[in-house]
């Protein structure tokens, strides 16, 4: 009898490998093609079999949203936050353990990102502040992280971030706290010193930085380039071997930069107007990608922080963000990081701004390894208050695990 252990009758099997009977997605290793002869199944067989495996996609997909219905409604009752970072990581460190390829991670990781932000609607609509305008890199950061199901709300300063959070306007803010080749923002930076009491670091976010020349023209055409001067800077050498007699034009942004670029060129049709930016501004703005990762050093990363009126829980790897302002004495600022020599933490990161109170006072900024709630970051906290004129805990969070 068909279904009975040890039973010499088989189901008859699909083109995708899956029993006709049954409702697993099935194991499709048999449709490798052999070595040295044609493939097993015709170009349609294939295709019948990724027809299948999407169905039953669609179908886990709709399962998945049905629970996520009630999470919400879980969520809601409680008072817990929907977006959580700390299951965040630990969802998308799950999925990327148990792929065994041949999908690439940062596909999975894109596709399950864009799966939860789906998964945020459903909860409760998310609204995100980010440092416009649209088709900025803070615009980009803030798609990646949260992908496209939520609302995105350009607040055109650093600060406007801050205190749309603070007045509850939005939910979450992305702020561009640290670029690699540049250094800290220092706008950024004395938001925090100005709105410490009443936001907190939610999330770390890191954004591969991927230039673009955009102009809807030909190559040979382009006589001016328009960007923010700290764009120029990162394709110097590119555009001194590519465009060595265009005229760099200074503009406020990248995004108003491709703005620009292409009113010109509406407005005189041999203008050869260009502008460096973001693909996204590209997009958003109409204007083409003539050449895509033109920046000098591709390992340029800005780093962003999600602040939020929210705390976030522990994960498995955390960072903690402090600020402090050390007494004017000999050895003071050397007494509050041994601190945490002592303690065997891990500084990951140190800036300082001037403390807008005394002339030459300065306001130190630092990352540390692990959560403040664990037992070692805790007592070394209060070691370092101890010594400090003033500090604050900015929050801690999972720390960001790739580049996006």
């Amino acid at each position: 009898m068909a279904g009975v252990e040890g039973s010499s009758e088989q189901p008859e099997k699909s083109p995708s490998g899956r029993s006709e009977n049954s409702g697993a997605t099935g194991d499709l290793s048999h449709l490798e093609v052999r070595a040295g002869g044609p493939p097993p199944f015709s170009l349609d067989d294939l295709r019948k079999g990724i027809d299948e495996v999407d169905a039953k996609l669609i179908e886990l997909l709709n399962t998945r949203a049905e629970l996520v219905v009630n999470v919400g409604k879980v969520k809601r009752g409680d008072g817990t936050p929907i977006y959580a970072p700390h299951r965040e990581q630990a969802v998308l460190k799950k999925v990327l353990e148990a792929s065994r390829g041949p999908m690439l991670s940062r596909t999975i990781e894109a596709v399950y990102r864009e799966i939860m932000s789906g998964s945020f609607a459903l909860e409760q609509p998310l609204r995100i502040g980010y440092l416009g305008p649209p088709g900025s890199f803070s615009h980009e950061a803030a798609q990646k992280q949260f992908g496209s199901s939520v609302s995105f709300e350009d607040l055109r300063e650093i600060e406007g971030v801050f205190t749309e959070v603070v007045r509850g306007h939005v939910d979450y803010g992305m702020v561009p706290i640290e670029n690699s080749a540049h250094g800290g923002v220092a706008e950024a930076l004395d938001a925090f010193r100005r709105y410490a009491s009443d936001v907190n670091i939610y999330a770390e976010v890191q954004l591969g930085v991927r230039q673009a020349l955009l102009a809807n023209c030909q190559p040979s055409e382009v006589k001016r380039i328009h960007s923010k001067p700290e764009a120029l800077s990162q394709c110097r050498k590119w555009l001194a071997t590519q465009y060595p007699k265009a005229e760099l034009v200074p503009a406020v942004s990248t995004s108003r930069a491709v703005q620009i670029a292409k009113a010109e060129g509406l407005l005189e049709e041999h203008a050869g107007s260009a502008a460096i930016g973001s693909k996204l501004a590209g997009q958003l703005y109409g204007v083409q990608v003539l050449f895509e990762n033109i920046e000098d050093d591709p390992n340029n990363v800005t780093r962003f922080f999600v602040i939020s009126k929210q705390s976030a829980k522990p994960s498995a790897d955390d960072k903690t963000s402090i600020m402090f302002t050390t007494p004017d004495k000999p050895g003071a600022l050397v007494s509050v990081l041994r601190v945490f020599q002592d303690a065997q933490i891990n500084l990951s990161h140190i800036d300082k701004r001037p403390s807008g109170r005394t002339n030459w006072e300065y306001t130190f900024f630092i990352d540390a390894l692990g959560h403040r709630d664990s037992e070692r970051m805790a007592g070394a906290i209060e070691a370092a208050r101890a010594l400090c004129s003033d500090l604050v805990v900015l929050g801690s969070y999972p720390r960001g695990q790739r580049v996006l």
